[in-house]
């Protein structure tokens, strides 16, 4: 390590003087450092300082971080303490400000955007590029360039000039004449004094300046009041036509702040209506069923092949617009219900020629779950799922249409926002829900847009999503979180919410702070879903095993029904309407349903006198005697088709009824009629003309129909398309924090000088075969260690030093100070060796 006593002269001797802790932060908070793992700190450095990792740590910060990083851009670099919370707080000053400032310097110097002791802070070069004023990519701040910038191009007598007019001495060279002028407008006294003699329409036309942007143009023959300001250079002349504010003029102007509003506190997500805890648990649990129920009746709805797949792949908006008919919900409702399905792994295409969407064989699996089991796996997934369905509808980057199942609806940044606004809610207190404005505003704070070209606020958006799918699926319920929704997250209500923290450098209500949690990991999430389950399994209604049969054909489901007699009624009854009583109706056709699947009369009257807590109707009774004394009595067969029947009037009546002709029926016996067209075709002709036939196989038994459940090959669940690389675990920070480090010892440990040329730093040592074996002998006799380079049989070349042990047979066995552990190495691996400097 550096001595922490010397000022570190870069960033990578900045990170050499951390110890594992930092790093281990650094690597966390920026994991695309890690991939893959740096042989060294250099390297860790200089890939620290590439332009897209430093975009993605700077998209990654909260705005007063943020803020505290473009004030850096427009200070001197490197520029002290003071001269930063200066342009942050300005000359009246700020306690917020000078209270909140270390913490969002430390996360800056965490995250290595920011080095150096506190005398001479300094922005990593690729941060301060991006974010430091130019007419290309003009600062947030709203400054301009400095007067040494603005006037880089400008001829040495027309800097004479201003200088002249500004009432200073005149100088030798143009490089004095600029360091006075700057002087001039850095000095608050003198600076006043000149502005105070200038009109009335040029101070006016500096005040539209000031807050930016720094650029308004002139013409070729300004008037009098801008000449003035160009002659005494608090306007310069960047272009024909065109003029900039120096930044030293616009910065005393401002009364010394970089910003117009400096947010050192997160916005508070404030309580906007309160309910007692039992009534947003009895409201989510009312929402979970219908959950799981909305689920079960979309996949029964597609139980026997859903609809076709795309081309493109996804779901047409056609088959969209049924589907919400079906479920009796909006299309973008259906459009959630079908992806949360999805990610569940409850539903995929089934790979046939013909592609359609079906149940997977883990719907059935999930159905024999218990329901609060059932959901938490429905929650679960939404919670890690990428895809968001609120997308449907949109347009991609080729302006195609982005459709349900289908591609183009995965946003990386999606789980992290659903688990922070989850977070957000955790924090109020129990039964409280805060309105929408307030958690958009916390949100833009902690991840603010960079740049005024960023306009598609996506995480505002998938936060918006996330609050109504809450709401949907019974983790939230009258905007509050429910208890187990608390217990999915893993997290337990505030018991003093509001109360004031303590710590230094952080005293901020438990509702205000600005750290995000981290989601659980696997181990954690599975047992914060039991607990959940737990929480939520007393709240749902137990299933009823009966139904209130009604004289008008209907019968009244007063709550869930079990799996069986659900089943069996669906067969049985049309669902005439739902909602916290399901009514059904008995119609011929439903009974025939039932009579077709192997049902006979005598069975569903015995099933709805053991299920009725009413007396069976007379009606009802009649309806099913009446279509099975009729279901039967014709049989069609495959001729194509035929029709056979003993009453051979019954036959002469179908055969005279011009509903058949488009069957093209002719008579072969008295009590046989053969037909063109095929037998499914048949029966529905015949069925139509309000006859009741049945089909019948090859040996003359009627043929007995069911539903047939059409399920794809097994399927998992759609990998989350990650927003970046992976957290690294505990596990692999500590290796790649020790491989760095020994990569670094091994590439700064000193040399001992010899006549020999020596290697430039990075690169590996070279030198014979024979020098490298009487090297290595000497080494084990001496018991010094030596630095090598090694080539593995990958071809991946490294540093390592080494202690050699035993040297035989084209192997040296040697103590690897780089890896901690004794290896044995080839010889003819090792590309060169080297002796160590003495301490």
């Amino acid at each position: 390590m550096s001595n922490p006593a010397v000022p570190p002269r870069s960033l990578a001797e900045a990170l050499r003087a951390r110890d594992d802790v930092s790093l281990a932060a650094l690597l966390r908070a920026r994991p695309d450092l890690i991939t893959p793992v740096p042989t060294d700190l250099t390297q860790l450095a200089t890939r620290a300082g590439t332009r897209a990792s430093v975009v993605r740590a700077l998209e990654r910060l909260d705005r007063f971080a943020l803020q505290t990083a473009e004030a850096l851009a427009v200070a001197a670099d490197p520029a002290p303490y003071g001269e930063l919370l200066a342009l942050l707080t300005g000359d009246g000053g700020d306690p917020a400000v000078s209270a909140a400032l270390p913490r969002a310097l430390g996360t800056l110097r965490e995250q290595a955007l920011v080095w150096g002791d506190d005398d001479r802070l300094r922005l990593v070069r690729t941060a301060r590029e991006l974010l430091a004023p130019s007419p290309q990519h003009p600062s947030p701040t709203g400054l301009g360039p400095t007067v040494q910038e603005a006037t880089a191009g400008m001829s040495p007598g027309r800097i004479q000039d201003i200088v002249t007019a500004a009432g200073l001495g005149s100088t030798h060279d143009a490089v004095s004449a600029v360091a006075s002028l700057t002087a001039l407008f850095a000095d608050r006294g003198r600076m006043s004094a000149l502005l105070a003699g200038l009109p009335e329409e040029s101070r006016e036309v500096l005040s539209r300046l000031v807050w930016g942007p720094p650029y308004g143009q002139v013409t070729a023959e300004p008037a009098v009041h801008l000449r003035r300001l160009l002659d005494l250079g608090l306007l310069v002349p960047t272009a024909p036509g065109t003029v900039v504010l120096p930044r030293e003029v616009a910065l005393h102007l401002r009364g010394g702040r970089a910003h117009r509003e400096v947010a050192p506190l997160p916005p508070a997500v404030e309580p906007a209506a309160t309910h007692r805890p039992q009534v947003v648990d009895a409201t989510t649990a009312g929402q979970a069923y219908t959950a799981l129920a909305t689920v079960e009746e979309l996949l029964k709805d597609w139980d026997e092949g859903g609809p076709a797949v795309l081309r493109a792949g996804g779901l047409s908006v056609r088959d969209l617009k049924r589907t919400a008919v079906a479920l009796d919900v909006a299309e973008p409702v259906a459009a959630f219900w079908v992806e949360l399905a999805y990610a569940a792994g409850l539903l995929a295409s089934d790979g046939e020629a013909d592609e359609r969407y079906a149940a997977t064989p883990a719907y059935d699996e999930w159905l024999e779950r218990p329901p609060a089991q059932r959901w938490t796996r429905l929650a679960e997934a939404w919670l890690t799922a990428t895809r968001v369905s609120g997308l449907v509808g949109g347009r991609d980057a080729k302006d195609r249409t982005l459709s349900t199942l289908g591609p183009g609806l995965d946003r990386g940044a999606a789980p992290e926002v659903r688990h922070r606004v989850l977070t957000l809610l955790a924090g109020l207190p129990e039964g409280a829900s805060p309105s929408r404005e307030s958690v958009l505003a916390r949100l833009r704070w902690e991840r603010p847009l960079r740049g005024p070209q960023r306009t598609d606020d996506l995480r505002s958006r998938l936060a918006e999503c996330t609050l109504t799918e809450a709401e949907l699926l019974g983790v939230t319920g009258r905007g509050a979180l429910s208890g187990h929704g608390r217990a999915l997250l893993g997290a337990s209500a505030p018991k003093t919410p509001g109360k004031v923290a303590e710590g230094p450098g952080d005293k901020l209500p438990v509702h205000h702070r600005p750290t995000v949690a981290e989601p659980l990991s696997p181990a954690e999430q599975a047992t914060a879903s039991a607990a959940a389950a737990r929480l939520l399994a007393p709240l749902l209604p137990e299933p009823l095993d009966h139904v209130l049969l009604q004289a008008d054909l209907t019968a009244v489901a007063p709550g869930p029904l079990q799996r069986s007699l659900a089943e069996v009624l669906d067969v049985l009854a049309d669902v005439e309407s739902k909602g916290g009583a399901t009514v059904y109706r008995f119609t011929p056709g439903s009974v025939r349903r039932a009579l077709d699947a192997g049902q006979a009369a005598s069975d569903l009257h015995a099933f709805l006198a053991a299920h009725s807590r009413t007396p069976v109707p007379q009606p009802l009774t009649y309806l099913i005697d009446d279509v099975a004394r009729r279901h039967g009595h014709l049989r069609v067969g495959a001729a194509s088709a035929y029709v056979r029947c003993d009453d051979d009037a019954l036959l002469n009546e179908i055969l005279a009824d011009k509903r058949a002709a488009g069957l093209r029926l002719r008579r072969l016996a008295p009590t046989v009629l053969a037909a063109q067209a095929d037998p499914a075709s048949l029966l529905d002709g015949l069925r139509s003309m309000g006859f009741a036939p049945a089909a019948e196989s090859a040996e003359g038994d009627v043929l007995i129909t069911r539903a047939h459940a059409h399920r794809t090959p097994p399927r998992t669940a759609p990998e989350p398309v990650p927003d970046g690389p992976p957290v690294p675990d505990a596990t692999l920070l500590s290796a790649a924090i020790r491989a760095v480090r020994a990569g670094d010892l091994a590439a700064t440990t000193p040399r001992r000088q010899t006549d020999q040329p020596q290697p430039a730093t990075g690169e590996l040592p070279r030198t014979s075969s024979a020098e490298t074996l009487a090297t290595m002998q000497a080494a084990v006799l001496t018991g010094e260690a030596l630095w090598i380079g090694y080539v593995n049989a990958e071809g991946s070349a490294s540093q390592r030093v080494i202690a050699p042990i035993r040297v035989e047979g084209g192997f040296v066995t040697a103590y690897d100070h780089t890896a901690d552990e004794v290896r044995t190495y080839p010889l003819h691996r090792v590309t060169g060796v080297a002796e160590l400097a003495e301490e």
